[in-house]
């Protein structure tokens, strides 16, 4: 099997096996790399006080129904966090600030909807807890946060 190097472009003949070992091969090369591991931990940090923030508001506003409190904790952790990664995890990659925070927030929308379908699992289908809910389903989606963000909103 013949081996691509990372960026280097796959013919769409090519078979799917070849693919997936170019994506491996991307993959290993880029855990291999401190800088992302750097941004990772970066970005646990910057997701952790948007985590503090969102639940705090989810807590407070829990009155008006916890999908409505779940969305606007949402967007107020998201501009937090858009400040956070765009001056602080991602600060090499910055590029026009309404482009880059629009990216930023087509991710966000997308762990939103996901966030809302793992909020009505555990709360409407299994009878969870609201706080509980809510703290469990933002942690599902953090991993899609992450990725979107560092391959999209804040590529180079």
């Amino acid at each position: 099997m013949r081996r691509f190097a990372a960026g280097q472009r796959v013919p769409l003949l090519a078979g799917a096996t070849t693919r997936v070992a170019v994506l491996e091969n991307r993959a290993m090369q880029a855990l291999r790399r401190p800088h992302n591991w750097i941004q990772l931990v970066k970005f646990g940090a910057v997701g952790l006080s948007g985590y503090v923030i969102y639940l705090g508001i989810v807590a407070l506003l829990l009155g008006i129904g916890a999908h409505w409190a779940a969305a606007i904790a949402f967007v107020v952790s998201a501009a937090n966090n858009y400040w956070w990664n765009r001056h602080w995890t991602f600060a090499h990659a910055k590029s026009h600030f309404g482009y880059q925070g629009m990216r930023f927030f087509v991710v966000s929308a997308i762990a939103f909807g996901v966030n809302q379908f793992w909020l009505f699992v555990f709360l409407d289908w299994i009878g969870w807890g609201k706080l509980v809910s809510a703290a469990i389903a933002v942690i599902f989606v953090t991993p899609l946060n992450f990725i979107g963000n560092k391959l999209w909103s804040f590529r180079r």
